[in-house]
């Protein structure tokens, strides 16, 4: 089985960062950077289905169908990913702890099978870094 973990330091207190990742507005602005798709019913509620929709690519029609599992704001939210349409469900927890001048963030993505699960994982990583170190830090810094 396959996954990845991200781990960023943030000079920002837990609650400003948990806004960043959890109000939908501000999930946009960063989800962007990696080619990332905007929330579409969100909400922090076990049991709420949403998607992130993005531009289609060739082998993907640009939409992932998620669901909020758990929610311990503001230090834990955690929820399902489908990536493809009838697609196996993989996991992705975020995690905030607070740390002297600010917040750790980790990103933790598992649940990828076989060779194509181990190639997505690779691909996904790749992008949620960008992500988490172009789009976090602007979005955090804006007014």
């Amino acid at each position: 089985m396959s996954e990845y973990r991200i781990e960023r330091d943030y000079p920002y207190p837990v609650e400003e960062v948990w806004a960043v990742f959890t109000e939908p507005e501000l999930m946009r602005r960063w989800t962007t950077t990696g080619q990332g798709g905007r929330p579409e019913g969100f909400a922090l509620v076990p049991g709420t289905r949403f998607r992130f929709i993005a531009k289609p690519t060739p082998g993907w029609r640009g939409i992932v169908d998620c669901e909020v599992l758990e929610v311990d704001a503001p230090h834990r939210l955690r929820y399902s990913w489908v990536g493809d349409e009838g697609g196996e469900a993989t996991y992705v927890t975020y995690t905030l702890a607070p740390i002297p001048g600010g917040t750790r963030f980790t990103w933790h993505h598992t649940g990828f099978t076989g060779a194509g699960g181990f190639f997505m994982s690779t691909l996904l990583g790749t992008v949620r870094k960008k992500m988490l170190t172009k789009g976090v830090p602007a979005v955090l810094a804006a007014p």
